[in-house]
């Protein structure tokens, strides 16, 4: 019997198959040694794939461990940095060790620090502290029969990478052996799924279509169990062709797929020219092999600097590619192990086969699918086949990573957990709840959205400024209720210039997350097409804005969130020449007496600084007039996106998208401006009333204007107005240093 709160979890089948080369990229790094195939090891918490140590869960064991030269089973050794307090010979230098076990055994990873070791003929021996972390436990389901000489498949349980009331089932299928595409996702995808993998041996040999069967038994068991729950396939190479091929046998379940650089275009890649000379390469030429894939199926270079990325100093940047570089060119060698010919030569007859399956049954394929494209893929025409793929899908979403390799998910910088739920690919149930799906932000995703506006901060140096209970303005966000339910309510300035600082300023400063009501625009799967970047508009997403509607609206307050709300929508944010600061608000009210009915405090904003920044030449009506303009307008808007205000005439109906023609000019700044709060709990009973609610959203609607009319009269006396005098100002007084403005 399940937990209610189990039965809250999306079950999420991963398979993630590759054709098995390539690992050494991401984790090469890391490869040093084999360890003999009986050793099982215990250590610290970690994430495998980014090296990152988590201190907690300091469970302290012993042991004496042998590490023997020969071994055909194991995987891999993953190196980590630790201080050594001694050892000799090759080992004096700082390292941890994480080892995958062998192919027939539980994965436990582990990180110990080397007390001391001695160096044998058979190889060296050790006494290490070690610390027990996540074991990953061997599933339920299983095929006892031995395929040819290999150890048989099974499925494997991450169980202890899931937050702990989460108990769903999830199924990651890797060629590699254990799914190590997905290992540095665990951490991310263990809060959001229940993962699970199917554990294939390196000397497995079960052809393509059992393969298929034996996914399709595990999601029929998962779908019957939970019918009203989504399962995602997330398949790698030959994983995409497995994913697509389960999805077209059974149509009439519910399958999210998302697909990595999809095999299925190997009869136009760059491998199926090579295939007939691989397969006649002696075995002595094989050895030289995984240099050639390790370079072919991912980016050196952007494996040997992640460190560029974490603002280091230079001098630890060079240093950290320097030792990368050496650690790499020995690791590869031990792919060769990993794969001898034999195993090799089986997975390119596994690569064609698969290829030709799924591509034959893409036609019956039902499910919603996110296909990931790397722009650098040097193994498959990975972008070209996405395209085809969007257009032989019926549902279908793409985003693009234009400098990323063939091992898309094995690369520095890549989050799969934010991808999916800045798609809106995330669910829990049949159908999408933009609020009852949604995730908070991490801190990751904050560093990505503030990045994203961050010429904002730098050009405009926005002000914020808020009224206090007493009416008194301050130069802060203390005037903001902290408990909510709380309703934003202000002017929408050109483009949604204003969204970036005012969502990051209140996560900043109040650790207040604002829930924007947005345009349907925004959430469109056909409409991100038409975008020069699919992924436009994903960090909105991400940031928790829903499609406006009464329900998600109702949904929003009913959860006490702090909601931001622009009456004037779209008309307001792409207004025509000289409109800058009209409000174009419906006549009649669209939220107050549904922020009445759950005593939400509404608080009136205006905002000042687009004229600052951009000068508008050519508006709707000049676009309108240019035939060019005018196709690509009435694509944009023909009727693929829902309209809203539909049943309304004037101007704010006239909502329709198009990018007016702007011109930067030297900058100015932006001030913000938070009225007073206004509680409507005290008046919940009085605002029932039309009429009353009515004069409400009329004083709410002349707050604004007045709050705008303010910050225009009051940005003129502002003599670190214009961007020169701030950047004297900072030369002077430092960078960091608060910026004056007008006195209040």
């Amino acid at each position: 019997m399940r937990s209610k709160m189990d039965q809250e979890f999306v079950a999420f089948l991963l398979v993630c198959l590759t054709a098995g080369a390539g690992y050494g990229q991401r984790l090469g790094s890391r490869l040093t040694a084999r360890a003999n195939s009986g050793q099982i090891w215990h250590g610290s918490r970690l994430n495998a794939g980014a090296g990152e140590i988590w201190p907690d869960s300091r469970l302290t064991v012993g042991g004496d461990c042998d590490f023997c030269s020969e071994s055909s089973s194991i995987l891999l050794l993953l190196l980590f940095s630790r201080v050594v307090k001694s050892s000799p010979s090759e080992l004096a230098r700082p390292h941890n060790l994480a080892s995958i076990a062998s192919s027939c055994l539980d994965i436990i990873l582990f990180d110990s620090m080397l007390e001391n070791s001695n160096v044998r003929k058979d190889g060296f021996q050790m006494s290490a502290n070690v610390v027990e972390i996540m074991r990953l436990k061997a599933g339920v389901v299983t095929e006892d029969s031995k395929k040819f000489d290999g150890d048989g498949l099974e499925m494997k349980h991450y169980e202890e990478t899931m937050e702990r009331d989460v108990h769903r089932a999830i199924d990651l299928v890797g060629l590699d052996g254990i799914g190590l595409g997905l290992i540095s996702h665990h951490q991310r995808l263990g809060k959001m799924f229940d993962i699970w993998c199917l554990h294939i041996p390196v000397m497995d040999r079960t052809p393509f279509e059992d393969l298929v069967l034996l996914v399709e038994k595990t999601v029929k068991a998962e779908n019957s169990r939970s019918p009203s729950r989504p399962i995602y396939l997330v398949g790698e190479s030959i994983g995409a062709c497995l994913a697509l091929a389960v999805a077209a046998r059974n149509p009439d379940f519910d399958l999210m797929l998302i697909l990595a650089n999809p095999a299925t275009s190997l009869s136009r890649s760059a491998l199926q020219p090579l295939i007939p000379f691989l397969e006649a390469m002696p075995e002595q030429l094989h050895t030289g092999l995984p240099y050639i894939l390790g370079c072919v199926t991912g980016d050196p270079l952007r494996m040997l600097m992640p460190s560029a990325k974490k603002e280091l100093p230079l001098e630890q940047v060079i240093g950290e590619a320097t030792q990368n570089v050496a650690d790499i060119l020995p690791s590869l060698s031990v792919l060769a192990d990993i794969l001898p010919r034999e195993s090799f030569m089986w997975k390119l007859q596994m690569l064609k086969s698969a290829s030709s399956f799924a591509n034959s049954r893409v036609h019956a394929v039902k499910a919603e699918t996110l296909i990931l494209a790397s722009g650098r893929d040097q193994l498959f025409p990975s972008k070209d086949e996405a395209e085809r793929l969007y257009r032989a899908l019926p549902t279908c979403q793409i985003r693009n990573f234009n400098d990323s390799g063939h091992t898309l998910l094995l690369e520095d910088g890549l989050d799969l957990a934010s991808i999916i739920k800045a798609a809106g690919f995330y669910r829990r149930t049949r159908n999408l709840d933009y609020v009852g799906d949604f995730m908070l932000p991490t801190p990751f995703e904050f560093k990505q959205m503030y990045e994203s506006f961050r010429w904002i901060d730098v050009a405009a140096s926005p002000v914020m400024l808020s009224t206090l209970e007493s009416g008194e303005i301050v130069r802060s966000l203390s005037g903001i209720p902290v408990e909510g339910p709380v309703l934003l309510v202000g002017y929408h300035m050109l483009l949604g210039l204003e969204l970036g600082p005012l969502v990051s300023r209140f996560l900043s400063e109040k650790n207040i997350l604002l829930r924007g009501i947005a345009h349907p625009m925004m959430f469109g799967k056909i409409w991100e097409r038409l975008l020069l970047d699919p992924s436009g508009f994903d960090i909105f997403r991400v940031m928790g804005s829903v499609p406006v509607s009464g329900a998600n609206f109702f949904k929003l307050l009913s959860k006490k969130s702090h909601v931001l709300l622009y009456p004037g929508g779209v008309r307001e944010a792409l207004h025509r020449k000289g409109e800058e600061y009209k409000l174009f608000w419906p006549l009649q009210s669209e939220f107050v007496r549904m922020a009445a009915r759950f005593g939400a405090k509404i608080v009136p904003f205006g905002v000042v600084g687009e004229d600052d920044l951009f000068d508008m030449v050519l508006d709707y009506d000049d676009l309108m007039k240019i035939p060019y303009f005018k196709a690509q307008i009435d694509e944009l808007n023909d009727g693929r996106v829902r309209r809203l205000r539909t049943d309304i005439n004037g101007e704010v109906a006239q909502e329709d998208l198009h990018f007016p023609g702007i011109f930067p000019k030297a900058p100015g700044r932006f001030y913000f401006l938070f009225g007073k709060p206004i509680d409507t709990k005290v008046r919940k009973e009085e605002l029932r009333d039309r009429d009353k609610a009515h004069e409400l959203y009329l004083q709410i609607k002349s707050e604004v204007e007045g709050n705008i009319s303010y910050l225009k009269e009051k940005r003129e006396k502002d003599p670190f107005r214009s961007l020169t005098s701030r950047l004297l100002y900072q030369a002077t007084q430092g960078s960091d240093s608060e910026i004056p403005i007008f006195e209040l």
